[in-house]
């Protein structure tokens, strides 16, 4: 069962804590199911209710479902969403948003200065379930931190550098990165170039939209 517990607000003088509380630092994504089928309420309920929330606290409204807790929950939860519902064999997309770090996040006054998050990089789990998507990565830093310096382009080429190693890139497209391979791997990919940024900036989001059984996946496509 998903954790309901209220994140202890931390005092602002105390900055260190607050980066080792993934709910407090406001690590967390929103998620948007949109399925293709007359079933859409039945196929997006039993997707929620089969994804393993452990460790996350949940909040699922009208437009979409909020997920708050460590990036390694947070992937291990969208891999097994996104699985569910590519395993009816209905065409859906997934709209994923991630952030980390906002200093206005809700359930904390996180100062602007607590600095990055750092932690060893979730790898991605393979489903056996083709996907396409369009990702958008935001490095939000606007101040020296240490001795780092702000490059928002320097830290969006080095994860686009890591999808290309990892053989989930397929194209830079206006305004996204065009992904493409196994969802375990796809949202592997931008899981780590979203906390590969975090090493070194406090505040980072990004925005996905993963295409599922689409009618424009071709049979010759790699699985």
């Amino acid at each position: 069962m998903p954790s309901t517990t209220t994140p202890t607000l931390l005092p602002a003088d105390d900055p260190r804590a607050l980066v080792d509380d993934p709910l407090a630092f406001g690590v967390g994504a929103r998620v948007t199911l949109a399925v293709m089928a007359d079933r859409y309420v039945e196929l997006i309920t039993d997707a929620l209710a089969s994804a393993d929330a452990g460790g996350l606290v949940l909040e699922t409204g009208d437009v979409s479902t909020y997920a708050g807790g460590t990036e390694h929950d947070l992937l291990r939860w969208l891999t097994q969403l996104g699985a569910a519902v590519a395993a009816s064999g209905v065409h859906a997309a997934m709209v994923v948003h991630l952030s980390r770090g906002c200093p206005g996040e809700v359930v904390c006054a996180l100062p602007g200065g607590a600095g990055p998050r750092a932690v060893e990089t979730p790898g991605g789990v393979r489903t056996g379930h083709f996907a396409t998507a369009e990702w958008a990565l935001y490095p939000l830093a606007d101040e020296v931190t240490g001795d780092v310096e702000p490059d928002h382009m320097r830290d969006i080429y080095t994860a686009i550098a890591r999808a290309r190693d990892n053989g989930t890139f397929v194209a830079s497209e206006h305004f996204v990165t065009r992904l493409a391979g196994d969802l375990g791997d796809v949202l592997g990919t931008v899981v780590a170039g979203w906390t590969g940024v975090g090493r070194s900036v406090q505040h980072v989001t990004s925005h996905l939209t993963v295409s599922l059984n689409s009618p424009s996946h071709t049979a010759g496509e790699v699985r």
